[in-house]
């Protein structure tokens, strides 16, 4: 093992996006790595790759992400890099990745999973309940929209893209009232203290995956696969392997309000998920419990009941 050890001669590359966020994720996979092989930091190199999201959202700051190509715009030059060679494994958010993966790559390596929690942000208020009527809420997540105007119709939602650190200059211009962030990314970040407060999964079901970072690395790359082995999280990997099955099963993207959360409890994986119209006029929600072996079957029997409920034009933009 200790001839395929990364060495400042022949350092791992780690590829990720440029933003603050991918950054402090990046940062805690050499971290974990290091302490795994007792290795110093410049047997690592972070690269940094600009994805056609990363334009796309200086050019269209104000479209939302489903007219610009949905997640996959986050990932497209990550992912040629990583088959290239240019680079050896690349850190993600798991609750921003496609459920597929390129021919030739595997997404099998998670992280411990952070709070999965969404936070509301606001200046003025404490919670989503304190909201006035008609506030001016923003968001870019089709999900956080529709689950917003199921709960409080009079809402306004505007768009609300970029960063961390963009959305909160743009909710302290005073483009919207609140915004809402992952409670994993703020912690990440040591900004917890933005959130005025954390809300409850059952208040607000979060994003399938938020809350998890996952490594991608090449199929044929056994040295590395032997490396990420050591810092795989097997929980994390189990209550994603439900909860990723059941957005399959869905055909999840950034066009389809879905949310989705599985809980790991001894032997036994709990599963909640909800699919939303885009207008949040109407959300149907599920539950079911399996052992962890069956946890990918129990969430395409999820979506495949859900499916079934919604019917062909559940997802159509209500005009």
């Amino acid at each position: 093992m200790t001839s395929t050890l990364p060495s400042p001669d022949s350092p791992l590359r780690i590829g990720t996006r440029g933003s603050p966020l991918a950054l402090a994720q990046a940062v805690e996979t050499r971290r974990r790595l290091m302490t795994a092989f007792d290795l110093a930091e410049d047997a690592f190199t972070i690269v940094v790759i600009k994805t056609t999201g990363d334009d796309a959202g200086l050019i269209a700051k104000d479209r939302p992400l489903k007219e610009l190509g949905g997640k996959g715009l986050f990932t497209k030059e990550i992912e040629q890099d990583l088959l290239s060679g240019a680079i050896d494994i690349a850190v993600h958010s798991m609750k921003d990745m496609p459920v597929d993966q390129p021919a030739g790559l595997l997404l099998d390596t998670y992280l411990p999973r952070e709070d999965t929690r969404d936070a509301f942000v606001s200046p003025n208020v404490k919670s989503l309940a304190d909201l006035p009527q008609g506030a001016v809420v923003g968001t870019s997540s089709l999900r956080r929209r529709a689950q917003l105007l199921n709960y409080r119709p009079d809402l306004k939602v505007v768009e609300f893209r970029g960063n961390v650190q963009t959305r909160l200059k743009k909710l302290g211009d005073g483009v919207a009232d609140c915004t809402f962030l992952a409670m994993a990314g703020l912690n990440r970040l040591d900004m917890a203290h933005v959130a005025a407060s954390a809300i409850d999964s059952t208040e607000m079901l979060p994003a399938v995956a938020q809350g998890a970072i996952g490594i991608e690395r090449r199929a044929d790359d056994g040295a590395t696969a032997a490396l990420l082995e050591a810092i795989h999280d097997t929980p994390t990997g189990q209550r994603l392997a439900a909860e990723r099955a059941f957005l399959a099963a869905l055909d999840g993207s950034c066009e389809t309000p879905i949310a989705g959360l599985c809980e790991l409890e001894g032997t036994t994986l709990h599963l909640r998920g909800e699919v939303l119209r885009p207008d949040g006029s109407e959300r149907l929600t599920d539950a079911r419990s399996a052992p962890i072996e069956d946890g990918a079957e129990m969430g395409r029997a999820m979506a495949a009941h859900l499916l079934t409920q919604a019917g062909p034009d559940f997802f159509a933009w209500r005009t």
